[in-house]
C-alpha cells in the first residue's frame, strides 16, 4: 500500500528533525576534536568551528609524553572496572528478591529503597562515614563503593526480574536447582539486555566521578583522570604541566585534547552494547 501524502510529508519533516538535532548533539564534541587539532593562536583567536585551523599534533604528542596522563588514566581504569562489578552484582543480588512479591519482607524494605531517591544523609555526615568511621579514605574503596547501588538502575532492573515467567524457576526447582542456582543458571543468561544496561550506566557514571575522589583522596597518585580533566578546566593544572616553552604553546588546547582522550573508550564501548541497552530499557521500563 502506498503511503499517504501527509505520511511522506511526515517522514521528510521527521528526518530534516532528527538531522538537525543529531548535528546539534554532535556539534560539541566536533569542534572539540577541531580544537585539539589546531594551534593555539587559532584557538585563541576564535576561528575553529568544525575543522581545525593550522593543523598540528603538537598537543597530542605533548600530553601523551606526561606520565602523569597515564597514570590517571590507568587509576580510571581500574576505578571504573572495579566500580562497575561491584554496582552490577550488588544491584542484581538486591532487585531479584525484590522482585519477588512472595517475599513478605519485599513490602518493608521497598519503601526504604524508594526513600533514597528523594533524601539523602547529606554531604558533612557521608564524609564523616567514609573517613572516620569507615576508615576509607585516600582508598579506592571510597571511590566505588558509597554510590555503589542506584535507586533508579535497581528498581529498573527489579522490573526486569518482575517480568520474567515464573514458570522458568519453577521448572529449575522441580530439575533439583536452589534459589542461587536458579538465578546463576537461569535468570542471570535471560538477563543479559539489563546486564548492559546497567554495566553501561555505572561504566559511565564511574568514567566520569570526580567529585568522589575529590574529597576523599588525598594522594595525588591516586586521581582519576576526570578529576585531573576538572583542574585542567578551572586552571588550576596549568603550573603541575610545567612552564616551559612547549607547554605555553599548546596550552589553550590541552583542554580539549584531553577530553577527546577520555571520552574515547566510552564511545568505543557503546555500539558493542547498543542492541541490548534499548532492549533492556524497553523491557525493564514497561514491566513491572
Amino acid at each position: 500500500m502506498k503511503p499517504s501524502k501527509g505520511y511522506q510529508a511526515f517522514r521528510v519533516i521527521n528526518t530534516i528533525v532528527m538531522i538537525v538535532v543529531v548535528c546539534i548533539t554532535l556539534y560539541p564534541f566536533i569542534y572539540l576534536i577541531a580544537q585539539s587539532f589546531s594551534s593555539d593562536t587559532a584557538v585563541a583567536a576564535g576561528k575553529v568551528t568544525f575543522f581545525p585551523v593550522d593543523f598540528t599534533t603538537a598537543t597530542y604528542k605533548y600530553l601523551l609524553r606526561d606520565n602523569k596522563f597515564f597514570l590517571y588514566y590507568g587509576n580510571t581504569i581500574i576505578y571504573s572496572v572495579v566500580g562497575t562489578a561491584i554496582s552490577v552484582a550488588g544491584t542484581a543480588l538486591l532487585a531479584y528478591p525484590l522482585s519477588k512479591d512472595k517475599l513478605r519482607l519485599n513490602k518493608f524494605f521497598t519503601p526504604f529503597v524508594v526513600f533514597t531517591m528523594y533524601f539523602t544523609g547529606g554531604l558533612i555526615p557521608n564524609y564523616i562515614l567514609v573517613t572516620q568511621w569507615l576508615h576509607l579514605g585516600n582508598t579506592i574503596w571510597a571511590v566505588v563503593l558509597p554510590g555503589a547501588i542506584s535507586t533508579f538502575n535497581l528498581l529498573l532492573m527489579k522490573s526486569f526480574f518482575a517480568g520474567l515467567p515464573d514458570e522458568l524457576e519453577e521448572a529449575a526447582a522441580i530439575d533439583g536447582l536452589g534459589v542461587y542456582g536458579s538465578f546463576i543458571k537461569i535468570i542471570i543468561p535471560l538477563s543479559k539486555p539489563i546486564l548492559a544496561t546497567m554495566v553501561l550506566f555505572y561504566l559511565v557514571g564511574m568514567w566520569n566521578e570526580w567529585f568522589g575522589p575529590f574529597l576523599y583522596l588525598e594522594d595525588d597518585a591516586m586521581k582519576p583522570i576526570s578529576l585531573w580533566v576538572r583542574q585542567l578546566v578551572e586552571g588550576a593544572n596549568s603550573v603541575e604541566m610545567g612552564s616551559t616553552a612547549e607547554a605555553s604553546s599548546v596550552q589553550a588546547t590541552l583542554k580539549s585534547a584531553t577530553m577527546v582522550l577520555t571520552s574515547l573508550p566510552i564511545i568505543c564501548v557503546y555500539p558493542f552494547v547498543q542492541k541490548y541497552f534499548v532492549q533492556g530499557m524497553t523491557m525493564g521500563a514497561v514491566k513491572g
